[in-house]
């Protein structure tokens, strides 16, 4: 039963009000980007056809993923099949344009795996994004290349192709594109577009026979991944509308009815991990069926898309507001979010891009893990090292399939780390086993992570941080701290006690050889002498540390 009661007053706050994100974000949260390629709308704005200016298109790429890795995002949804083409070598469909500038022509390199391995360096998931059903104009390279292979599957309406999604061939064709891809490339998801029928068709069986037929495609897909990869994640972008609620009427387009698409159903049964609704809406048109989604999630992964694209004085000239708000309900309700596309996003179109980057995702998160397949962590790592400029460790054991393990850094400066607080994660997703980091006066943990998002529990560094050369430690035993000897040049009569944040937490009087700080919490400080002009010098640092 939806509790709609509870949905309209939420809705009329979040009409009324005017929420700020939280001072804490979460932990795990799935950031999202579109990355689309037909056209080279979002990418790639130049052609390759020489090495240079392939490595020209490869440095944009670089560019925007350093844009989105700073802005929190935490999964590329890269646009692989375009139209029956490709922006990997495919033995079932020919090269796309975007990349050569040439319809069937190579790039001179392999533009899927350089995207997953730049994306897997900045922490970040490729999900490979595939579009199923349609196939591109009629006369264009992909569609033509389909016909003369598939010679009754692909239905032409008005001047585009579409494959047939009742017959068969369709369901096994798209399932043996995605094994390709999962076998090949080591991808985090595959995201399925338009997995429906397309708006324009005449559907002539009853809408559980299309639906049935549908499913049949998805499940086919799902189970040649998950044979190969069961860590790989399956996801779709339906129609952000499920079906008409009970007092919001979707007005005639929604995924379960219009089109077919039983996305709820895939979440309950299994067969997909994670939606991205395209909810490109806004008020009582977002809201209510955004906390729909919420409601029917079945345990699994929803990020609903926001229709930044809107915030385009050419588009709807929607105000930054709107999306900013749609962003904070649903993190209320422990949904993601994702942005459609990549260029409006990076753009900072209206102030977007600035929003996330320096409030709303200001801090890094991992992604939910995904318990309902594998839930058993990881061995933490071992044998950490801390030096000035960076820290190492030893790699951990899993117990999943997955083919390696990755490791999440955390770093504060108290000890020890709590790596509950998302603001003290500093670098996720490493595949390596070192770090290159500036490590004065901080503290360090480190957890190991499977491919299904698994975390270890964490090794810790050691209690007391490195300090640079020439830094001072001056001696403690935790009741009482040494003072250094008095220049007869310095004219302090009193010394502060700093955090390493800098908070004046005591101050002394400079005589004697020694001051009480038996009052004084755990921890690693900052000694400063003190003169009546307030003239301050650092004296060292030194530990209270006191066995429980």
């Amino acid at each position: 039963m939806r509790q709609f009661h509870i949905l309209l007053t939420i809705i009329f706050l979040a009409f009324s009000l005017s929420f700020h994100a939280q001072e804490t974000p979460p932990k795990r949260e799935v950031r999202a980007v579109w990355l689309t390629t037909i056209g080279g709308i979002d990418w790639p704005h130049s052609y390759a056809q020489s090495d240079r200016s392939a490595e020209k298109q490869q440095q944009e790429l670089c560019q925007i993923l350093d844009k989105l890795q700073k802005a929190g995002v935490n999964t590329i949804l890269l646009q692989t099949r375009i139209r029956g083409t490709m922006i990997y070598p495919s033995q079932y469909e020919p090269w796309d344009g975007c990349l050569s500038g040439f319809p069937g022509k190579s790039p001179g390199y392999d533009a899927l795996k350089f995207a997953i391995e730049e994306c897997h360096k900045r922490g970040m998931e490729l999900h490979a994004w595939v579009v199923t059903i349609p196939v591109g104009k009629w006369n264009a390279l992909g569609c033509k290349s389909l016909r003369r292979k598939f010679p009754k599957l692909i239905r032409k309406i008005d001047q585009d192709g579409y494959m047939n999604p009742e017959d068969p061939q369709t369901a096994k064709y798209l399932a043996d594109i995605c094994a390709e891809i999962t076998k090949n490339y080591d991808i985090d998801g595959i995201h399925l577009d338009y997995i429906r029928y397309p708006e324009t068709w005449k559907i002539r069986v009853s809408n559980d026979q299309g639906r049935k037929y549908i499913t049949h495609i998805v499940e086919a897909i799902h189970d040649k991944v998950k044979t190969l990869k069961p860590w790989v994640k399956m996801s779709c972008s339906p129609i952000g509308k499920f079906d008409d609620l009970s007092r919001y009427w979707s007005h005639g387009w929604n995924a379960y009815t219009k089109v077919c698409q039983d996305a709820q159903g895939w979440l309950r049964s299994g067969l997909m991990d994670e939606l991205f609704p395209m909810m490109y809406f806004k008020n009582n048109q977002f809201f209510p069926f955004a906390i729909d989604w919420a409601e029917n999630s079945h345990g699994k992964i929803i990020a609903p898309g926001l229709g930044v694209y809107f915030l385009d004085r050419s588009q709807a000239d929607w105000p930054l507001e709107t999306v900013t708000r749609e962003m904070e309900i649903l993190r209320q309700f422990q949904l993601g979010h994702a942005y459609f596309r990549s260029k409006f996003f990076t753009d900072d179109t209206k102030g977007i891009y600035d929003f996330a980057y320096n409030d709303f995702d200001a801090f890094p998160a991992l992604i939910p893990a995904m318990t309902w397949i594998h839930d058993v962590a990881p061995s933490a790592p071992t044998k950490m090292q801390v030096t000035n400029d960076y820290i190492s460790w030893e790699g951990a054991k899993d117990h999943s399939d997955a083919p390696y393990l990755l490791y999440n850094v955390y770093s504060s400066r108290e000890y020890p780390v709590d790596i509950h607080d998302p603001r003290n994660l500093i670098s996720p997703r490493l595949q390596q086993t070192r770090l290159n980091i500036t490590t004065s006066g901080r503290y360090f943990a480190v957890t190991a992570m499977d491919r299904y998002g698994n975390e270890s529990t964490a090794l810790q560094s050691a209690s007391t941080p490195l300090l640079r050369k020439g830094q001072k430690r001056l001696s403690c035993n935790g009741e009482r701290l040494i003072l250094p000897a008095k220049p007869s040049t310095l004219d302090a009569e009193m010394v502060s006690i700093e955090t390493l944040q800098g908070t004046i937490i005591a101050s002394k009087r400079y005589e004697g050889k020694s001051v009480d700080v038996s009052s004084i919490p755990n921890g690693v400080y900052l000694l400063r002498s003190l003169n009546r002009k307030g003239i301050s010098h650092r004296l060292g640092f030194f530990e209270v540390r006191r066995e429980p």
